[in-house]
């Protein structure tokens, strides 16, 4: 089967490529990339006039809730949902039940997501087992069957020791460690960000302390061991701050935000509105601005849904007690396209933070359309309107804080390993 891609603006931000362009398909993957290829060549031809044609989005936080949470969603469901935003690769993190520290679970995980078609699913080891904190997984099994990196999910661990043990032993193998920053005992019990609206709303705070002192550790332990380590949704500016010295310090650290904390704040929570219920918390606007100055600067490597679907009824609780999370993966690259076209951010920066950047952090050959390259291609039309709602959204999960809201830019195709598998409008 070939694919000819006719008419599309091409954009490769590793091959430093935005034009318009054709792309031709073959044998799963990329044969011809220049102007007015020949029709003839192709089996089947996509018209992406006016649209854009990218490398496939590689999301390093879509909890995909299998094993054991199908309740919620199933991996078939969210695999599909990933797809209609464009994803082909997605990095799960380990607290799915059973968490995954075992290396038979991942194996299962994977089999069973490779039958399905649908995508690449990187999944990250749990670093602790059951994430208790306390007793270090067998790492290099879990690596060698399959785990591309290692984890706590949200639990994170609380002792120094424990922390300096796995890095070392990171290290040792050349290992990756993906961690959100939040320190514990800061955060125990807390529900959104502390300050004036959890005062209004009467629900306990987390201070950006609670992040910036978990990063300090984190930071110093890896300096010490030489671990290579990736920050996962980071959400405060002092917390941006430290990774941007370290960085200049020559810390081998990566880190990423979440799309909420990009246009959402905690003024946003409104009147217990649980859809903004999130972790990390929604910040204050200074944080949400300061996480569009990093992403221009560089000290934020890459974009992430943190795509979490949520059942109705857990979110139909009280505030305090319905569980966070939300559905993302549909709406990654819409938002990316309107944060381009608000804040008139180049578009290829921007692309290039959920595509090659991403593959780079996971040190895989991924995100790009280069010639003989693995066909992995988002379609994107900038112009199509749509509104966020239960009939529009593919996921399991309804809920999202951008509910009922109108966006303009959807996917209308994806392809993986040279097979269209979304079609939209």
């Amino acid at each position: 089967m070939s694919i000819l891609i006719k008419n599309g603006r091409v954009i490769d931000p590793k091959n430093n490529i935005d034009a318009d362009l054709d792309i031709l398909i073959a044998d799963g993957k990329i044969s011809e990339l220049n102007k007015n290829l020949d029709p003839k060549k192709a089996t089947q031809i996509i018209d992406a006039s006016k649209k854009i044609v990218m490398p496939g989005i590689i999301d390093l936080q879509l909890n995909l809730r299998e094993p054991g949470n199908q309740y919620k969603s199933t991996l078939e469901s969210e695999m599909k949902a990933a797809n209609a935003g464009g994803i082909t690769g997605m990095v799960c993190p380990p607290d799915t039940t059973p968490i995954l520290d075992e290396p038979g679970l991942v194996k299962m995980l994977k089999n069973k997501s490779e039958a399905l078609k649908l995508g690449n699913v990187y999944p990250l080891g749990a670093l602790t087992q059951e994430l208790n904190g306390k007793l270090l997984t067998e790492i290099n099994d879990l690596y060698e069957s399959g785990c591309i990196g290692f984890s706590q999910a949200e639990k994170p661990i609380q002792d120094t020791e424990v922390l300096y043990r796995s890095f070392q032993y990171l290290s040792t193998f050349n290992l990756k460690a993906f961690l959100r920053a939040e320190d514990a005992y800061l955060s125990e019990k807390g529900i959104i960000n502390a300050g004036e609206i959890s005062t209004r709303l009467g629900l306990k705070g987390i201070q950006s302390i609670s992040e910036t002192t978990a990063i300090n550790k984190i930071l110093e332990i890896a300096d010490l061991t030489k671990t290579k380590v990736h920050l996962n949704k980071i959400s405060t500016a002092e917390g941006l701050n430290l990774i941007k010295i370290a960085k200049k310090n020559g810390v081998n650290v990566t880190c990423d935000v979440s799309i909420h904390q990009i246009f959402l704040t905690d003024n946003d929570i409104g009147f217990f509105n649980t859809n903004c219920f999130l972790k990390p918390p929604l910040r204050k606007e200074s944080d949400r601005v300061k996480i569009i100055e990093s992403i221009i600067d560089g000290t934020i490597d890459a974009i992430c849904s943190d795509h979490s679907p949520v059942n109705e009824d857990n979110k139909l609780k009280p505030f305090a007690e319905s569980e966070y999370g939300a559905s993302s993966a549909e709406l990654l690259m819409p938002l990316i396209f309107k944060l381009s076209d608000e804040y008139k951010i180049d578009l290829s920066l921007l692309v290039n933070k959920i595509t090659y950047q991403p593959s780079n952090i996971l040190e895989i050959n991924k995100g790009n359309l280069s010639i003989n390259s693995e066909a992995d291609i988002c379609i994107f039309d900038p112009e199509y309107p749509w509104e966020i709602n239960s009939k529009t959204l593919i996921s399991e999960g309804k809920n999202t804080p951008f509910f009922n809201q109108n966006l303009t830019g959807k996917v209308s195709s994806t392809i993986f390993n040279g097979n269209i598998v979304f079609i939209g409008h």
